[in-house]
């Protein structure tokens, strides 16, 4: 019975049969061409080059490798669930932006009441997929593939409507997503693991621990994340300056964090010595911690701060406070989304609010106005013909002041959290439900629920504190 109830023979397929078929009439009735991918619209004059695919694919690529490399490989830390890491994020990540190019598509891209597609839009949908990959982290080793695919289904909405709505209503600055996408995603996969809380796994799993090649591997998939974490945070900033500020600061500020974390690491370990965990998440929170100031004229000097801060605010998370909230708050967070990206993302934020308040015409000279847009005179104002002037192009603002926008920057944090929260306990839910395959507590963290896995995958295993081996080799 146990077995039949976790079978993914019919699930899967009828799940994934119904979304495509689902995806084919959307694409069908909604979806075409961009400009720049119409052939309609270009002709013998038109210069390739001027071409948005020219601009944009090197982030697009740089993005795919962190989405599916670099993710897959740090979610296979598992030492007997390698499989189910990478390939549940395979399998989730090209749904969710195949979903993602519809959903988003529909609030930023669409016109006379179809979706025009160009690569653009497949970054966003990136983004998106990355906010769903993030917050399957939180549930690692605990779900079935259906159980993912639903909770990409579900998220990937929640996640567009909230960012449309932040960005049309309170219009913040948030180039690297620490609001959007780091904060959203880590407080949905908490709601979503509150619901799915499991008492026994507590009390810890004979499986959920690592090996010495399921580590190595995890480490593989932090360091694509690591080189290609400039191309995250710059992709959608203004070109120019703005994008070349964004990937000085991000690599600042992931290799402060990255001494930071040898550091911390040999300090709190009580024999000194350092943990593969730490060098696998905590060397990354550089990376977040820089986001919401990014584009920002915060200085070298600051972005290095802010990761020395993040990597702190990270590993002093994971050893006291992920513990804390498994034990008293009912919320297990398998791979510490909460240290990585939410703590993170709060600092991050911060940091944000702080660059807004203190933001001058004297450190930013006119340009002040195009990287805060919404600060920007309103129309009719004399002071936006003479800015107009020296930036040709220039759009009217909303006249807001430093303060004012401060303000509607922690407005989107709470607002973010909030929605984000809702969402995930309400997907959680979802989740729960009866046939989605869900496996039982004795059967999380390993891949033969829902793999053919080769003989022995097993040998050798600490169980237990004993090593399993197969009997024709044992001596």
């Amino acid at each position: 019975m146990k077995k039949h109830s976790t079978s993914l023979r019919v699930r899967l397929p009828v799940l994934v049969l119904v979304l495509e078929v689902l995806l084919l009439a959307l694409y069908t009735a909604f979806v075409t061409y961009d400009n720049d991918a119409n052939a309609k619209l270009q002709n013998n004059e038109t210069k390739p080059m001027d071409n948005a695919l020219y601009r944009d694919y090197p982030y697009f690529a740089d993005i795919q490798v962190m989405i599916f490399i670099g993710f897959g490989c740090l979610l296979a830390f598992f030492r007997l669930y390698g499989f189910s890491g990478m390939v549940f994020n395979f399998l989730t990540a090209t749904f969710a932006i195949q979903w993602a190019i519809l959903v988003q598509g529909y609030f930023q891209f669409s016109h006379a009441g179809k979706i025009h597609l160009g690569v653009i839009n497949l970054i966003n949908a990136e983004f998106a997929c990355a906010v769903v990959l993030i917050s399957f982290g939180a549930v690692l080793g605990k779900t079935s593939p259906v159980q993912l695919l639903v909770m990409a289904l579900l998220e990937v909405p929640v996640f567009s409507v909230n960012e449309w709505a932040v960005l049309k209503y309170l219009r913040i600055n948030d180039a690297g997503g620490s609001i959007l996408i780091h904060l959203f995603a880590c407080y949905f996969g908490l709601g979503a693991t509150f619901v799915l809380y499991r008492p026994r796994l507590n009390e810890g799993h004979a499986k959920e621990n690592t090996s010495y090649q399921s580590d190595i591997l995890s480490v593989m998939g932090t360091l694509f994340l690591w080189v290609f974490w400039p191309s995250f945070n710059s992709a959608l900033t203004l070109k120019g300056d703005d994008q070349h500020r964004a990937i000085l600061h991000t690599f600042i500020g992931l290799s402060s964090s990255t001494l930071t974390a040898f550091a911390l690491s040999a300090m709190l370990n009580k024999n000194g010595k350092i943990t593969m965990a730490d060098i696998q998440n905590v060397t990354l929170a550089g990376g977040v911690t820089v986001g919401a100031s990014v584009d920002m004229m915060i200085s070298p000097a600051a972005a290095y701060a802010l990761g020395v801060m993040g990597c702190t605010a990270c590993m002093l998370g994971y050893k006291y406070l992920s513990p804390f909230l498994a034990r008293h708050l009912r919320i297990q967070d398998q791979c510490g989304i909460h240290n990585l990206h939410g703590l993170t993302g709060l600092i991050s934020c911060a940091a944000g609010i702080c660059a807004i308040l203190t933001a001058t015409e004297e450190v930013y000279g006119p340009s002040m106005y195009e990287i805060f847009s919404h600060r920007a005179p309103m129309e009719g104002d004399p002071k936006l013909l003479e800015l107009q002037e020296l930036i040709p192009g220039l759009q009217p603002g909303l006249g807001r002041s430093a303060r004012e926008q401060a303000l509607y920057q922690v407005a989107a944090v709470f607002s973010t959290m909030g929605v984000a929260a809702l969402g995930g306990i309400l997907t959680g839910f979802v989740l729960k439900l009866p046939y989605l395959a869900s496996p039982s507590d004795d059967l999380c963290f390993d891949d033969e629920l829902f793999f053919n896995v080769p003989p022995h995958y097993d040998c050798p295993m600490a169980l237990n504190g004993q090593i399993k081996t197969d009997d024709s080799t044992a001596s």
